[in-house]
């Protein structure tokens, strides 16, 4: 077990890998009486094609997340009801590219991180379970998809993304889902649930030596293999499609544009990516921008207007969006906006106010138990430190803004979605 101290931010962070493979991290925070584990897989929903002893497996839309929903089922019952009665507090979710179990609790850690290890690699399945959990689960894919939200976003990555599994849905759909067996589920957990493809966080007032004991008598001996992913063939830089509509129940129109970007290799440089981008698309749209305070002034936007970008499973892409009764109008003038800071740089002024917010925000992360356990398990998953970010941004420059502008949101690889009211 190794620890590293963090002086910019005054956090100490313990780590290691057990002899099984799996890297665990603790965040000691003496005087707190809240405790908090996080375990995930490397594992979400456009994991779909892999290699399985030699050979290459196609699974339906879905699967990681039904792998989600069963994981809680033991043979003496629900890990939920067990944990729940034990004084904790626990869920999971599953995004693109990673599926996490969590808890939080005030006492009896120990027990409820022991609990929580053993049912997510102990997988359970029957046939009958799996088909009870395809209505249910096909109850909730019909509900989702009748939110505009949802339609918005994945109208959005249909019309960028032609073959990336990004395209569809982490739920999957009522057909894919009905191709899942008990089998499907035992050969996922077999490939994506073993400890070397695997990381454990912990916060709180917690003695690391032993959460990696519990961790070592817990799990599994055998580490396993990363495994091999497919997802499919490189993207072009432009869009399937420009444009994506759809007329829904909303009383203003939504729209949310975006554009593929050059994603970053794993490590150092993905995170600096992830933090140039922050601060661009926040001097581009945020609301202490010129474009914002204008599209404000003018009823063209109100407060839900924001942009985001993300990194995942080998590819990037910018996003902004919000409600405006003119969304191709939105649309033009930020691509104005895009055009003109490519040209000329962003205001110095601006650039550091937005800094230092930026510097700020990354240290009132810091305290949030999960906020702290999410990000350095995604960093982990992609080969950096999450804790280096503050002082990794203070060495980010306006040409650094300037070139992101150049060459990640080029307006002619722009795509919308938009929801428009019946």
């Amino acid at each position: 077990m190794d620890s590293k101290e963090y002086g910019l931010i005054g956090e100490k962070v313990y780590s290691g890998k057990l002899p099984n493979g799996l890297s665990v991290f603790v965040v000691p925070k003496p005087g707190f009486h809240k405790s908090y584990a996080f375990f995930a897989t490397d594992y979400g929903g456009a994991d779909r094609r892999f290699k399985l002893d030699g050979n290459w497996i196609d699974t339906p839309e879905g699967v990681a997340h039904f792998l989600e929903h069963k994981m809680f089922d033991t043979e003496d019952g629900n890990a939920l009801t067990e944990l729940s009665a034990n004084g904790a507090s626990p869920n999971a979710y599953t995004s693109t590219d990673i599926t996490a179990y969590h808890f939080e609790c005030i006492e009896k850690f120990p027990e409820n991180l022991e609990t929580m290890l053993g049912f997510v690699s102990i997988p359970y399945f029957t046939p009958e379970s799996v088909e009870k959990e395809q209505g249910i689960i096909g109850q909730e894919i019909s509900m989702v998809e009748d939110d505009p939200d949802y339609c918005l976003y994945y109208g959005l990555m249909k019309s960028l993304f032609r073959s990336n599994p990004l395209r569809d849905s982490v739920a999957g759909t009522i057909e894919s889902i009905a191709e899942i067996s008990a089998d499907t589920l035992y050969s996922c957990h077999k490939v994506f649930y073993n400890p070397s493809n695997m990381a454990l966080c912990v916060a709180g007032d917690v003695d690391p030596s032993e959460v990696f004991d519990i961790a070592q008598k817990t799990l599994p001996k055998d580490p396993g293999q990363v495994p091999d992913r497919d997802y499919g063939p490189q993207e072009s830089p432009h869009p399937m499609t420009p444009s994506f509509s759809k007329a829904m129940e909303v009383s203003l129109p939504l729209f949310l544009a975006g554009c593929k970007a050059t994603p970053a290799p794993r490590g150092r440089d993905s995170l600096r990516l992830d933090l140039v981008s922050a601060l661009a698309l926040e001097i581009l749209a945020g609301h202490s921008s010129p474009l914002y305070f204008r599209l404000y002034g003018e009823g063209l936007v109100n407060s839900d207007f924001s942009a985001s970008f993300e990194s995942a499973v080998g590819t990037a892409y910018s996003m902004f969006g919000g409600e405006s009764r003119q969304p191709e109008r939105v649309f033009d003038e930020v691509k104005k906006e895009i055009i003109k800071l490519s040209e000329s740089g962003p205001d110095a002024a601006l650039f550091g106010r937005i800094k230092k917010a930026a510097i700020g925000s990354q240290i009132r992360i810091l305290n949030s138990f999960d906020a702290i356990c999410g990000s350095i398990t995604g960093g982990y998953f992609r080969g950096f430190d999450s804790f280096e970010a503050p002082e990794l941004l203070t060495s980010i420059t306006i040409d650094d803004i300037t070139s992101f502008y150049r060459k990640n949101l080029d307006p002619n690889n722009m795509a919308i979605s938009i929801i428009t009211p019946k």
